[in-house]
């Protein structure tokens, strides 16, 4: 931890636990807003030019991967005041409130399921602005990492009222693994150590692809090996519509710089179940045809460290209304994230 920047107190309220209003039985209302809107809760004179450029620069800018500009989130401001008074903006699920006091002691308080569920509060507790500033860049990852579970756990709730059981038992036929599906999916096929599940409606498709082969040594976790991976998988087993056409990365660079055309971003990530993981990020074409789209694939360790496992979300929404490709991959990137080994 850099110095000057206090440990993050972590406060984890259960739903049976005080505070925040309850339903009926005793629970916690569901959350409202948006999926990945993030409600900022700030007077004006601590969203000032200075601090509300930050929150745009670390959580409104464009994600990685979407072939046309979309945010990570979309930003709403309110009053500290509002927030306490109105009930529909307390129960938002992706809330940061940031304060600045002399009497603050520079911390960052984390805040589970406080007045609804899924809800994630982050509250940054600062002295200054410069002190706000640094708080807010120096713990952005983590705040950006829990938005992201919370909205996985919302949609893992959707998919369970829903619970495709017929397509979940068949993924665990092929592969021995349980992933979480919504019965609007269906099984799209399968063979030796890989399975494909898909939903598609009349305005956008996605679906997920799950691969398997042995591990033999760590180079195979570079971004050019997964890339090369998710070719192979994809040129055999996921077809386009005309003959002779499949699906693939999208790799094309410019001639000149060198750069993707469409940006391509690996990180190694925390993936439950996995001691060792790469998201890759990107979008994908079809080749020998004209449609092409976000992904998001997950290639990681298997717990006996034998063997790696791919699982790959991918989009086609062609018009981005009334969907947009930022939440549908939220979606399978949900799906990728309820992976179970048997």
């Amino acid at each position: 931890m850099k110095k000057g920047l206090l440990t993050i107190m972590v406060v984890a309220l259960l739903a049976s636990g005080c505070g925040g209003k309850m339903g009926e039985l005793g629970k916690k209302k569901g959350s409202s807003g948006k999926t990945l809107e993030l409600m900022v809760v700030a007077d004006r004179n601590v969203y000032g030019e200075r601090i509300k450029g930050v929150v745009e620069e670390l959580w409104g800018s464009p994600q990685t991967g979407l072939p046309q500009p979309e945010k990570k989130f979309d930003l709403v401001n309110v009053p500290r005041s509002s927030f306490e008074e109105v009930e529909m903006f307390k129960v938002h699920r992706n809330v940061v409130i940031l304060d600045i006091n002399e009497a603050n002691e520079n911390k960052v308080y984390k805040h589970i399921d406080e007045y609804a569920v899924p809800q994630v509060i982050f509250d940054f507790a600062a002295k200054s602005t410069k002190d706000l500033d640094s708080l807010l860049r120096h713990y952005a990852p983590m705040v950006e990492e829990e938005f992201y579970a919370a909205e996985h756990r919302r949609i893992w709730k959707a998919y369970t009222e829903e619970e495709g059981y017929e397509v979940e038992a068949s993924v665990k036929e092929a592969m021995g693994i349980g992933l979480k599906l919504s019965q609007s999916y269906g099984l799209a096929s399968k063979g030796k150590d890989f399975v494909w599940v898909k939903m598609e409606a009349k305005d956008f498709g996605m679906g997920v692809l799950v691969n398997r082969y042995d591990y033999k040594e760590s180079g195979m976790f570079e971004e050019e090996r997964i890339l090369d991976s998710l070719d192979a998988m994809m040129q055999r087993w996921v077809p386009g519509p005309s003959e002779g056409s499949y699906m693939g990365i999208e790799r094309r660079k410019d001639k000149e710089s060198g750069e993707w055309l469409l940006p391509i971003e690996s990180k190694v990530v925390e993936f439950e179940g996995s001691s060792y993981c790469v998201e890759t990020r990107g979008c994908w074409r079809l080749f020998g045809n004209f449609m092409g789209g976000p992904f998001v694939s997950f290639t990681l360790l298997t717990p006996d460290k034998k063997q790696i496992m791919s699982l790959t979300g991918y989009v086609y929404c062609p018009r981005n209304k009334p969907y947009t490709k930022r939440d549908l991959l939220m979606q399978v990137e949900s799906v990728c994230h309820s992976l179970k080994f048997e």
